[in-house]
Order: C-alpha cells, then sequence, then structure tokens
C-alpha cells in the first residue's frame, strides 16, 4: 500500500478511475481511516464522486468499523445525485451488522425501498457468525435459503452459529439438512510459497514430508505464545468433543501449520506470507499477533475477507474483520 500510495501521488492529473482505485484499495485492506483521509482528499479536489467511490468508502467503514463515518457517507450521496443501488444497500447493512447493530441492520433491510436481495441476507447471515445470533440469523438464513438455494456457504455458517453457541441439537439438524441437500463444508486449507515452491497445509495434516518438524514447531509455538498469556479460544472449535481434544483441534488449524513450516524454511526476519481459502477464525488470529511479537516476525495473511498484517502483537484489521 505504501508503494501504491508513491504512485498515486506522482500522478499529476488524477481522473475519477485514479482516485476510485486507490480509495477500493484501502477498502480492500481495511484500512478504515486511511479511506476516510482520502475520501475527503477526494472532496476538497472537486472530483465528481460516483456509485463507484461511494461503494468503496462504504466498504472501508464497514471494516473498520466506523459506523457513524459510514451513516454520514450513506446520506452524502444526495448531495452528489448519486441514488443509492442495492450495492449501496448492503455495504450499510454490512456496516451496521458488523457492529453488532444487528437489530437495527434488519430494521433497515425492510425500510429498503427495492425487495432484500440474498446479498443483504448474507451480509446480515455472516455478521450473526460474528455475534452469535441463533435467533436472526436463522430468520436471514432462511431467507437466503428462499433466494438463492444452490450457495452452500449459508447452510455452513448457520451451522456455525449455532456450534459455536452449543446448541448442538440446532446444530445437528442443520448438519442433517446440509446432507440431505448434498451440502459440504468447504476444506479449509492455507499455503505459503518458500523458495518458489508453494507447500499447502489442511487442518491436522501430517502427510507433508517435514511433518514431525512441523508439529515440533507448533508445540514450540503453543508453548511460548501461552508464557506470555495467550488462550485458546474454544468457541472455534465447531464439535461437540471434549476439552483436550478441542484445544489439539485449535493446534492444528492449517495457517497454524503454515506458519510453523514457515518459522522453520524462512531465514529469521523474514517477513511471512500465507494465503487461506477461508476466513482466517479468531483463535488463529490470536495467536498470530503473539507469535508476530514473541518471534519477532511480520506476518501477513490474505483470506476471503481482506488482509491481515501482524506486527509487534498487533493485526492491521484492528481486530475488525
Amino acid at each position: 500500500m505504501v508503494d501504491a500510495r508513491k504512485v498515486f501521488d506522482r500522478v499529476e492529473n488524477k481522473d475519477l478511475v485514479t482516485w476510485n482505485t486507490m480509495l477500493t484499495a484501502f477498502a480492500q485492506y481495511g484500512l478504515g481511516k486511511e479511506a476516510v483521509a482520502h475520501f475527503e482528499e477526494m472532496k476538497r479536489s472537486g472530483i465528481q464522486l460516483n456509485e463507484v467511490s461511494f461503494i468503496s468508502i462504504l466498504t472501508a467503514c464497514s471494516h473498520g468499523g466506523l459506523v457513524k463515518e459510514g451513516k454520514h457517507y450513506f446520506d452524502m450521496m444526495k448531495d452528489y445525485n448519486v441514488e443509492p443501488l442495492i450495492d449501496h444497500y448492503v455495504c450499510f447493512i454490512d456496516l451496521l451488522a458488523r457492529a453488532g447493530f444487528l437489530n437495527e441492520a434488519l430494521i433497515f433491510a425492510f425500510k429498503m425501498p427495492m425487495e432484500p436481495t440474498a446479498a443483504v441476507w448474507k451480509a446480515l447471515l455472516g455478521a450473526c457468525r460474528m455475534h452469535k445470533n441463533a435467533n436472526i440469523g436463522q430468520f436471514a438464513a432462511n431467507h437466503v435459503f428462499e433466494l438463492d438455494p444452490d450457495d452452500t456457504g449459508p447452510p455452513v455458517l448457520l451451522y456455525n452459529i449455532y456450534a459455536s453457541t452449543g446448541q448442538w441439537d440446532d446444530a445437528a439438524r442443520v448438519r442433517k439438512m446440509m446432507k440431505q441437500t448434498g451440502v459440504k463444508k468447504e476444506p479449509a486449507c492455507s499455503w505459503v510459497e518458500i523458495e518458489n515452491s508453494v507447500h499447502m497445509f489442511v487442518a491436522d495434516d501430517d502427510a507433508h514430508p517435514s511433518a514431525k518438524e512441523i508439529y515440533m514447531m507448533l508445540d514450540e509455538i503453543n508453548m511460548r505464545i501461552r508464557r506470555v498469556g495467550y488462550v485458546p479460544n474454544m468457541d472455534y472449535v465447531l464439535l461437540h468433543i471434549d476439552k483436550q481434544d478441542r484445544e489439539a483441534k485449535l493446534q492444528y488449524h492449517s495457517e497454524k501449520i503454515a506458519l510453523a513450516f514457515a518459522l522453520i524454511n524462512m531465514p529469521a526476519g523474514a517477513t511471512i506470507r500465507i494465503m487461506k481459502n477461508i476466513r482466517i477464525c479468531g483463535d488463529c488470529h490470536s495467536a498470530f499477533k503473539y507469535v508476530s511479537n514473541v518471534f519477532e516476525r511480520d506476518i501477513v495473511v490474505r483470506d476471503t475477507n481482506r488482509f491481515h498484517h501482524f506486527s509487534n502483537g498487533s493485526c492491521s484489521c484492528g481486530d475488525y474483520w
């Protein structure tokens, strides 16, 4: 992003596309405050804001937890004669719901001037997973099932909500529905590139030639970060098993295995970059912050939501993603 900003600053005649591209990048990286500053700079420049400008700033506010600013920019669209599209409404509902205002988001969905689409209900459902609200989650999921029955993601999200809140009977009901409809949860996998070779891992992976060394490193990681305050978050084990097995499941998530492999094989001080095919779990997110501090490493994780840059015990997302 630093290099991108330098390139942007060197452009003499910045048009709307140039401004929007930089704004979209801030939004994608979850840099809410930087996006707001850029947006205000756009306004001062006299550039005519368009639909894309407002989608980007609303997305940035949503991912940065900037509810007050997001509401302000949503209302500002009329000042620029921008008619809100469904994408703007989805962003605004996501803004409210991510921040925990689930009831307000639900009411807003029903007050929209058009019928809520599946994307609206998916945004609400995803936030219910974050905030463990099974009632609104089930309500939103029912709408998604009706509007987009082929999407396999919502049933998995609903199962995760029930499992994370210990409602195992309801979780079993959803699991049964998934089996009946042929829905399968996408296996989580993470990969890291070292010396032009890509190494991919899944949870509990023991197939790698360096598996023994990896698991020894995982034990070392676990021991060292526990010493400085890390506590496993059992809410992210979505199986009805005992505490000891739940802790083991957390320790062997795919991103942690990829991290251990990178620590073994990359030189001291080198930035570790990991990709994951689904959202990084909250426990791994917490562990990576501790690892970045204890092992003095910068770690960049790209999941399906955003980039996470862990450094000196904190993450660029501010624990809001």
